[in-house]
């Protein structure tokens, strides 16, 4: 079982990470279509360089702070009963581990990019990335805290949406020129930050589905219809977010275009209105 917080937190930052990778995409393809390459992390321009590594900063760092919340706070320092990890606290354990992977993830890109101890080109970066984001599907498919009803099928929206995080992440790895796998990876991510936040609001907060309530640490539904009825809107939920967000793709597509559009982008519609 969750909270608001716990759900609202991972949101902020895959929000903000995807939405971010999702307009460096654009402006990089728009800028120079022919030097395009797939970036599974993005520098900030400006500011004489200062807050060029933010994004990796903002994952490692991210990572950490809530990977001492789940291990040092959530379980009291209480690891072990009887010389067994303490069965009460599997969730926070699991939670550790898959952000303990984005933690390498941000530590690694670092490392890479500012010293000379681990050059890694970026298919190997987009593997590590890939790595982080399996290890957050198999949580949340294989978890110890059981998720049924009305709130296993918010959580099963979430694994399917991982599950594109990884798909395009490795697919970028082995198609590094290819713009629409790069975009979709941001898509993917943002997605992702938006569903933690729909998953918080409508089992945590006061968007909870009619007829359906939290009991303890249980979504409790009064019928199966109900829950039937809270799972449809689920679906719906997502598929909205699904369309509102490649509306906004596109239309950030276009704003783009007007501000860093490449005169070999415009040849080449030229030339296909042409033969068309």
């Amino acid at each position: 079982m969750g909270s608001f917080k716990g759900h609202a937190l991972p949101g902020t930052l895959f929000l903000l990470v995807g939405v971010w990778h999702i307009w460096s995409s654009l402006v990089r393809y728009l800028s120079n279509p022919k030097s395009f390459r797939v970036r599974v992390w993005n520098p900030v321009p400006g500011f004489d360089g200062k807050l060029k590594y933010l994004e990796l900063y903002l994952v490692a760092g991210g990572a950490f702070i809530d990977m001492c919340i789940e291990l040092l706070y959530s379980t009291h320092l209480k690891f072990f009963v009887n010389g067994v990890l303490n069965p009460h606290h599997m969730n926070d354990f699991e939670h550790g581990g898959m952000l303990l992977m984005f933690f390498i993830f941000g530590a690694v890109g670092l490392l890479s990019e500012k010293t000379r101890f681990l050059p890694l080109p970026e298919g190997v970066l987009c593997l590590v990335a890939a790595a982080a984001f399996s290890a957050e599907y198999l949580l949340f498919y294989f978890h110890s805290t059981t998720h049924k009803g009305l709130e296993g099928h918010y959580h099963l929206l979430l694994v399917l949406l991982i599950g594109l995080c990884v798909l395009s992440i490795v697919t970028g790895a082995l198609l590094p020129t290819n713009f629409p796998v790069d975009l979709s990876s941001g898509i993917a991510m943002t997605l992702q930050g938006l569903w933690f936040y729909q998953t918080a609001f409508c089992l945590y907060g006061p968007m909870m589905p009619d007829g359906c309530q939290l009991k303890g640490n249980q979504i409790m539904c009064r019928s199966s219809e109900s829950q039937i009825r809270g799972e449809l809107l689920a679906t719906f939920q997502l598929f909205s977010m699904v369309f509102g967000v490649l509306v906004a793709v596109a239309a950030a597509y276009g704003f783009a275009a007007s501000r860093y559009g490449h005169s070999d982008l415009n040849s080449s519609r030229v030339l296909q209105d042409g033969l068309d």
